[in-house]
């Protein structure tokens, strides 16, 4: 117990910058005067007090953090920050007279972290502007990651900053260095993430959004989360131009933010050229499109090219960079459309973006590996190592990818499996887990685009939220913690 504390230390210092976010939120209920400030109030002080006692009460125990302590830390800060995210929901709802259960309130906060987008409330339009403000800034702050945060800012994290880094950082290849200091790459690359903020809301203001509109559908749509201030979603501004803005930005932001940071540092678009992955995203996006996009006109659904382009456009894009917005109830169109979207969502972001599933990284990986494999096939004595950027992969991460392949699915099919225990029929089952395994947000059927995951009975409720907790931190960083050779000396 006594190795735990280092972890506890660094737990409570960011369960203390996490409680101060609130200010956001806690700012705009005073702007609206809304009547929810006392739950935030409470709820900043509630988990300022805990983050700095808790640090205060191990802060004897400080020490460089190891690789374990990494992915402790990591999996403790998510599970933690979701239950302090839960508290100004949970005191509002309760000061307004109106039931909301922990489970959902916790389901609610931790779709927010792992910018899921999965919602189990209504009446979004007529809740106070600031719980929409603390939903959506929850997206933000889940998007770039709050140990990435905390590792830029706090420096007393040392040298264990770079445990941190990679037990957080999404992708098979943790290694690269975009500084040489881990805390510099943490600044450059929220550095990034805070100036495509800033552009994403200026063009959202410039398309027709009001300042809060523009900020909590920015937040969404920087950290590929989804909540929106709508219960329709895009679809209640029915504009092209919004839409459009939308677009650009999810695009944008299922691109890793490290090829960002370099384009910018070099000022060069050379280094999106050079990347197999940005160059493969791009490609199944488009593709993704146009067959989208020619099913809906060949089988009439729109009455015209345009209108089918402008409705594919947004919810495929959506859809497979996980975002989770809709502009219209696609589970209504020729079936092929929303499971293929569904399918983008698991692999279609890149490694390093606010986007989750698989990654593109891993399937080009895979496809070359097996690419391989039949060559040796036909020339044994061939040496063809797998090349992305026109660099060998080192053998220990394709049979890494291959390890995490293999413990997606099993993880989707036992999933699924529980949701099919406790009754739920086969197609909300099994795509409600895929949809929060993905963060992504809508699944199919009662989960689909019309619906909210508020039908869902608590054990299912849960279950999706396990599956976007280990989701969103690929698995790995999860499930190691249930290892026994984890816990040895």
């Amino acid at each position: 117990m006594r190795k735990l504390l280092p972890v506890l230390h660094v737990l409570g210092l960011v369960i203390a910058l996490f409680s101060m976010t609130m200010a956001i939120p806690l700012a705009t209920s005073f702007i609206f005067d809304d009547g929810a400030k006392d739950a935030f109030i409470r709820a900043m002080a509630t988990g300022l007090v805990a983050g700095l006692a808790l640090s205060l009460a191990t802060r004897s125990q400080r020490r460089e953090l190891t690789p374990r302590d990494g992915f402790l830390l990591v999996s403790l800060v998510w599970s933690v920050l979701a239950m302090i995210a839960t508290l100004p929901l949970l005191f509002y709802y309760h000061q307004a007279g109106m039931p909301l259960s922990i489970t959902d309130a916790y389901f609610e906060a931790m779709s927010g972290l792992t910018t899921t987008g999965a919602t189990v409330l209504a009446g979004l339009d007529k809740l106070p502007p600031s719980i929409n403000v603390w939903r959506c800034t929850l997206v933000w702050i889940g998007g770039m990651g709050i140990l990435v945060l905390a590792v830029a800012i706090l420096p007393m994290l040392g040298a264990g900053g770079s445990q941190i880094f990679r037990a957080e950082t999404p992708g098979p290849m943790k290694d690269e260095k975009l500084t040489p200091r881990i805390t510099g790459t943490a600044k450059g690359l929220y550095a990034i993430y805070m100036l495509m903020s800033l552009l994403c809301a200026l063009a959202y203001r410039a398309a027709g959004l009001d300042w809060y509109e523009a900020y909590c559908h920015m937040a969404s749509t920087i950290g590929l989360g989804g909540f929106s201030t709508r219960d329709a979603s895009f679809s209640a501004f029915e504009s092209p131009a919004v839409e459009l803005v939308a677009i650009v930005f999810m695009v944008i932001a299922g691109i890793s933010f490290t090829l960002h940071f370099q384009a910018f540092r070099r000022r060069s678009l050379a280094p999106y050229a050079r990347s197999t992955e940005a160059k493969a995203y791009l490609a199944v996006l488009a593709i993704s499109v146009a067959l989208v996009t020619t099913l809906l006109v060949l089988r009439g659904t729109y009455d015209s090219v345009w209108t089918a382009l402008r409705y594919a456009l947004f919810n495929t894009v959506s859809v497979a960079t996980t975002t989770g917005f809709v502009s219209t109830d696609y589970s209504t169109w020729p079936i092929f459309a929303p499971v293929w979207m569904l399918v983008l969502s698991c692999f279609v972001t890149c490694a390093g973006s606010t986007g989750g599933g698989i990654k593109m990284i891993r399937v080009v990986i895979l496809v070359k590996q097996a690419r391989r494999e039949f060559i040796h096939i036909l020339h044994p004595r061939a040496i063809n190592p797998v090349h992305i950027n026109g660099l060998p992969v080192p053998n220990r991460v394709v049979f890494s990818v291959m390890a995490f392949m293999l413990l997606y699915w099993a993880s989707l099919m036992a999933l699924t499996m529980g949701m099919l225990y406790t009754g739920l029929e086969p197609v909300a089952a099994f795509t409600a887990v895929l949809a929060s395994l993905s963060n992504t947000g809508p699944g199919l059927g009662v989960v689909g685009p019309a619906g909210t995951f508020a039908v869902l009975t608590d054990a299912q409720t849960w279950i999706c939220t396990v599956a976007m907790l280990i989701g969103r931190l690929e698995l790995f960083a999860v499930l190691v913690l249930f290892t026994r050779a984890f816990w040895r000396k």
